[in-house]
């Protein structure tokens, strides 16, 4: 071992002095290099044992992010001591170093704080999605100093993926709100608003709902309760009713039935037009039900209104009774009407008295 370490020591001296350097810093150059290359053989060694045990890419992902990480702090630590030989404490060196870097780089050592706060309270994980910032999309790689997401949402409909990567500072979660679509609980709520108009069979088209809702949702419902139970040990999560609803609303030019029903966030999109293609094949078979839709209907006050009255014959009295020009009598009116009670603007016998 002393001649060893006696050939290393001429080794290097050689070296300092064909490259006309100091004794002390070639020595440190060398063992940083040694420290090095031992750094990246460990690293070498140990993914070559996961490849061999396992062929799960995430798992694989992983384990090359979170050793390189600890790799690297090993070596920071053993090459400060060895570079900073007056700093005999590693509390010392890390004190000194931490300052300046606070001073220097304020927003990296908040985004340091940030990829250290992920890592100890985990609020998501990679694959999960979630929405921050403004920005919703599944998260795809954790670093340092920003984390990433494949974007969803924006122009595309019913949070499907754009195919953008969006990239985040990790001191953002530190100020923005974070929302997680996947953690323990791993189901969102989803509505769907089928209207139909006010002259519809209503009671029979919310049952006809119900089990459209019921059939897509019955493997579902029981996943979340078996989801629920786990995630009610970290969140105070008290949902009693898992089971899909149908909701009865009213608005201006219908009756609207709301369906809520529990989903998987990655699959909105397939499950909304499932039920949307069974609404429509089962209204298709009932003559009693009528989807709702902004419609116009022009009708005959004396006719429809008071049979008492009659039209006026003097010319300025019929002409206050017209609607654009039409015949005396008609008035114009914004309402609720299938197809079966609306009339074209232009029908000259939608005025006129037999």
């Amino acid at each position: 071992m002393p001649q060893d370490i006696h050939i290393v020591d001429r080794i290097t001296r050689s070296i300092a002095d064909l490259a006309d350097l100091s004794h002390g810093f070639t020595q440190n150059l060398m063992f940083t290099i040694a420290v090095i290359f031992a750094m990246w053989l460990i690293r070498m060694v140990i993914l070559r044992i996961v490849y061999r045990n396992s062929s799960d890419p995430e798992l694989h992902y992983r384990w090359r992010k979170y050793l390189s990480r600890v790799l690297f702090f090993i070596a920071i630590l053993i090459l400060g001591r060895t570079w900073f030989e007056g700093f005999q404490s590693i509390a010392t060196f890390l004190g000194l170093l931490s300052a300046g870097i606070v001073i220097a780089l304020k927003d990296s050592v908040a985004d340091l704080a940030g990829w250290i706060f992920l890592l100890w309270r985990k609020p998501f994980e990679i694959g999960d999605r979630i929405e921050i910032a403004g920005v919703s999309g599944d998260v795809i790689d954790q670093r340092i100093f920003k984390f990433s997401l494949i974007e969803i949402g924006n122009w595309v409909d019913a949070d499907q993926s754009t195919g953008r990567v969006i990239h985040i500072p990790n001191h953002k979660v530190f100020t923005e709100n974070i929302a997680n679509y996947t953690a323990d609980f791993q189901f969102i709520w989803n509505e769907l608003k089928v209207r139909i108009s006010f002259e519809s069979n209503w009671k029979k088209a919310k049952k006809l709902l119900q089990k459209i809702a019921d059939r897509h949702s019955a493997n579902i419902s029981e996943e979340a309760k078996q989801q629920l139970r786990r995630a009610a040990r970290s969140y105070l999560i008290t949902y009693r009713i898992l089971t899909p609803t149908v909701y009865t609303d009213v608005k201006d030019f219908g009756i609207v039935l709301n369906i809520r029903y529990l989903t998987n966030p990655r699959t909105r999109r397939g499950t909304e037009q499932q039920i949307w293609e069974d609404v429509l094949t089962e209204f298709s078979r009932h003559d009693d039900i009528a989807f709702a839709y902004p419609t116009i209907r022009y009708y005959d006050r004396v006719r429809e209104g008071n049979s008492g009255m009659r039209p006026q014959s003097d010319s300025s009295t019929s002409g206050s009774n017209a609607v654009d020009g039409g015949a005396p009598g008609l008035r114009g009116e914004v309402r609720s009407s299938d197809s079966g009670l609306a009339h074209p603007p232009g029908d000259s016998n939608s005025g006129r008295n037999d």
